[in-house]
């Protein structure tokens, strides 16, 4: 076995203690040199003056944020200025080289000032624009510059009786035909084109005061017999007078209440001389999103707009297949009637 095998140990602790001592004798040859090795001497002579320059401003930028900088809308000539939005420019088709100030221009379309359009930030650009529903509450444009209301807000609109359309009336035709005087008493035959029918017979007879029909149906206790008149009146065959005798009978229906009616006692066949009718208006609410949903509003009645609503603001005064009158009172307080045609609005500037 060699000498190295059996002395490992003391030839590897000798071996560290001859690598320390070259360390160590190194390190010592270097303690001179570090300044040279490591330069920190400053380059120059630098700045001899240690001012933050426009350090002025800096109060003035700490307080401005204290400060209101909205910058307001400058107008001139009436006319508004944006400095972060473009103005809308137009030009007429028919000189297209012509631009159109829409603030010095004549109206662009007739009746509608242009300042108006302006107001509200409308374009006025289309043919259509007074035919046009900005706000969609079912009133033109046009609508709401006569009406003086904001076109722009669905809550603003003119009156709405305007878009109040007549579709068609729903009339009954009846006749009240008297017939015998029984001890003072009457009896009477009433139909209608409902195929209603009703009677007073002699064993029942109406005096004079009396309320009737009597039986179930949609004339009980509609009639008042109130008494019988005699008048001289012309024949018109004969060309003589004669006495004929007026049987008055006053409506009881709610609508109707207080209305006389004189009849004198005729056949059968001249029933059609003595019409009377109950008169339906059937209606649409041509805005407020009602648009043809129709509603019916019986004769000499009130009723509300838009339908549903607490307050019956309107009077249906006067029903005919043609038109019908409606009654209402203005934000004045002025009452107004309007007529309106059958399958029209009415015209509210009559």
């Amino acid at each position: 076995m060699s000498w190295l095998s059996q002395n490992y140990e003391k030839a590897a602790i000798g071996g560290a203690a001859v690598i320390a001592l070259g360390l160590a004798a190194v390190g010592w040859m270097k303690v001179g040199s570090v300044e040279e090795t490591f330069d920190i001497t400053p380059k120059g002579a630098g700045n001899n003056n240690p001012a933050v320059a426009s350090a002025e401003l800096v109060p003035g930028a700490i307080a401005s944020r204290d400060m209101d900088l909205t910058q307001s809308r400058v107008e001139a000539n009436g006319r508004k200025v944006d400095f972060f939005t473009g103005i809308p420019l137009y030009v007429n088709r028919n000189a297209p080289n012509k631009p159109v100030d829409p603030y010095t221009s004549e109206e662009i379309h007739a009746g509608i000032p242009n300042s108006w359009w302006l107001t509200y930030n409308l374009d006025p650009g289309f043919g259509d624009s007074p035919q046009r529903d900005s706000d969609g509450d079912g009133f033109t444009n046009l609508d709401e510059y006569q009406g003086h209301t904001d076109p722009t807000d669905p809550s603003s609109y003119p009156s709405i009786v305007a878009k109040l359309m007549f579709v068609r009336d729903e009339s009954v035709t009846w006749v009240l035909r008297p017939g015998f005087d029984v001890s003072g008493g009457r009896t009477f035959n009433y139909k209608d084109s409902n195929k209603q029918t009703a009677r007073v017979t002699a064993t029942n007879a109406v005096q004079p005061g009396g309320i009737f029909f009597n039986d179930e149906g949609v004339v009980k206790n509609r009639f008042k017999f109130l008494d019988v008149q005699t008048r001289d009146v012309m024949n018109e065959k004969t060309k003589r007078e004669e006495k004929v005798d007026f049987i008055r009978v006053e409506d009881q229906k709610p609508n109707k209440a207080g209305l006389v009616y004189e009849i004198p006692k005729f056949s059968e066949r001249d029933e059609a001389k003595y019409y009377q009718y109950d008169r339906t208006a059937v209606f649409t609410l041509e805005a407020l999103g009602n648009e043809g949903q129709e509603f019916k509003v019986e004769e000499n009645t009130t009723f509300a707009l838009p339908p549903g609503s607490a307050s019956e603001n309107y009077l249906l005064k006067s029903v005919t297949p043609e038109q019908v009158e409606v009654e209402y009172t203005t934000s004045d307080g002025v009452k107004k009637t309007v007529v309106i045609p059958k399958g029209q609005l009415p015209q509210m500037n009559q």
